[in-house]
């Protein structure tokens, strides 16, 4: 394992983003932008399925926010990527990040199961509270584990 992370420390991309001027600081805008957009289309769709806006109807709003949710998790996987493999050893032994793509892992497994079961219209209130409850813990949970690697990956 460790001659494949050496591996990616060493590659052209991972070299290319640590030395450019502005490579680095595009990828990780682009990775915040991604997070914000994969959370801030998934916090009112797990706020509504606890009980919150119950007069907005669920089946708009979801085919708004899932696919915004779904564009921003795709923008900070590529971009976390690349963010990864400039420090792939330090990353990798770290058990918080470890944690954190384990609970990123968990709320894709997780949204994908609500979009490819019956749906969220078929669900019963207290299958949606559940569902959102779950969502908005493993994302929030998952959003801490990211923001604090920036305090201990040093």
């Amino acid at each position: 394992m460790d001659a494949v992370l050496d591996a990616l420390v060493a590659s052209a991309p991972a070299q290319w983003l640590r030395f450019s001027r502005w490579g680095y600081a595009a990828v990780n805008t682009t990775h915040v932008f991604g997070i914000a957009l994969l959370v801030g289309a998934i916090l009112p769709l797990d706020l509504r399925l606890l009980g919150v806006w119950r007069s907005v109807a669920l089946e708009p709003l979801a085919r708004v926010l899932v696919p915004v949710a779904a564009t921003g998790l795709f923008l900070a996987i590529t971009t976390g990527v690349f963010l990864f493999i400039t420090r792939a050893n330090e990353y990798a032994a770290l058990n918080l990040f470890l944690l954190k793509v384990t609970l990123i892992a968990a709320g894709a497994v997780h949204a994908l199961s609500l979009q490819l079961g019956p749906g969220l219209a078929h669900a019963s209130p207290a299958r949606l509270r559940a569902a959102g409850a779950a969502s908005l813990s493993i994302w929030v949970a998952a959003l801490i584990c990211g923001r604090l690697l920036a305090f201990v990956a040093d």
